[in-house]
């Protein structure tokens, strides 16, 4: 089946266009896979309101559009989906926390999206002297300061975040409440759905299915990344209903699946770093929940961005000894993005 899919995409231009945008939602997670890109899709169409999956789908098809007619960049990077998950992501968070009059949201949407393809290239082309890919990067950057600019303008509004307020100290949680079974259990689930700005366990459910599709150990990885963000979270007396919310998970999920199953070889030793790292996610989540509290915006995925630099930044030889090179796995490009032809 997935033979006669690659088969068909290589032949026709509409195929390819569709084999190219469900690579991209599967990149979100690492995935060069478009039955996990489709299951992604169908996780954010079950979990979120029909206009935020809209928006994450325009999203992803214009970045990828963007990228191949105006950027016009590799054909390697473009086909496996890595232009257009930022774009994905953008919508998905513009949508999900910027409203407008008329035309003017889905505008936004569409703006962010192209944006995010440039992004993309200048990030890329800045990492490639240190041989580290951009990640979410470019979402973070461009949905920041869109989110940012809907608090100065007049037909644009900003919903479903709290007040900007000065940093306070968290009130602690009721223990037997956060050891609840039930709690617990939604609180992992949506630690996975959380990557796409989804507070839904099923959808968390779904995911974790999408990525076992592509990889046994990248379903593995999220999950316990989940699991220690949501621990380690609880075990320091985080904020009880962002716990429940998963929003110490998603970003520990990330960070888990990067190190322990998609840059480094499979080992006993990448495995005790990747838990390490989403140890240490889930804490920078929650010194920078309290350095943008002042802001009124959301860290989004820059947890994840900023620890996985720093476990990736080293270039750790974690194979066991003795070890070969380092080759990590393409997931944003690591040389600077090749410009072909134009005017």
């Amino acid at each position: 089946m997935a033979t006669s899919w690659a088969q068909l995409a290589e032949r026709g231009r509409g195929p390819q266009a569709v084999d190219t945008w469900l690579r991209g939602a599967g990149q979100v997670m690492f995935q060069n896979n478009p039955l996990t890109g489709l299951l992604f899709l169908a996780g954010i169409y079950w979990g979120a309101s029909l206009w935020v999956a809209v928006a994450a789908t325009a999203g992803l098809v214009v970045a990828t559009a963007t990228a191949r007619q105006l950027v016009r960049v590799d054909t390697v990077s473009l086909r496996s989906g890595l232009y257009g998950f930022n774009g994905l992501l953008v919508g998905a968070g513009v949508a999900t926390f910027v409203h407008g009059e008329g035309f003017l949201a889905a505008a936004y949407v569409t703006l962010g999206a192209v944006v995010s393809v440039y992004a993309m290239s200048a990030l890329s082309a800045v990492l490639a002297a240190w041989r580290t890919p951009a990640l979410t990067s470019p979402f973070v950057l461009v949905c920041c300061w869109m989110l940012l600019a809907a608090y100065g303008l007049s037909r644009l509004s900003i919903s479903g975040l709290g007040p900007a307020v000065l940093p306070h100290v968290a009130a602690p949680g009721t223990s037997a409440a956060l050891l609840a079974p039930l709690f617990l259990l939604e609180a992992w689930l949506k630690g996975v759905g959380q990557v796409f700005l989804i507070g839904n366990a099923v959808t968390g459910v779904i995911f974790v299915v999408a990525l076992a599709v592509s990889s046994w150990r990248a379903a593995l990885f999220a999950l316990l990344g989940s699991a220690v963000g949501m621990g380690t979270a609880l075990a320091f007396g985080a904020n009880r209903a962002a716990v429940g919310e998963g929003l110490y998970g998603f970003s520990a999920v990330l960070t888990a699946i990067a190190v322990g199953a998609t840059f480094y070889p499979s080992s006993v030793r990448t495995t005790g770093v990747a838990l390490v790292a989403a140890v240490f996610t889930a804490i920078v989540q929650a010194g920078l929940d309290v350095a943008l509290q002042p802001l009124g915006i959301p860290t989004l995925t820059s947890p994840f961005v900023f620890v996985t630099w720093l476990f990736l930044l080293p270039h750790l030889q974690l194979a066991p000894v003795p070890h070969a090179p380092l080759t990590p796995v393409p997931h944003a490009p690591l040389a600077g993005p090749t410009v072909k032809g134009g005017t």
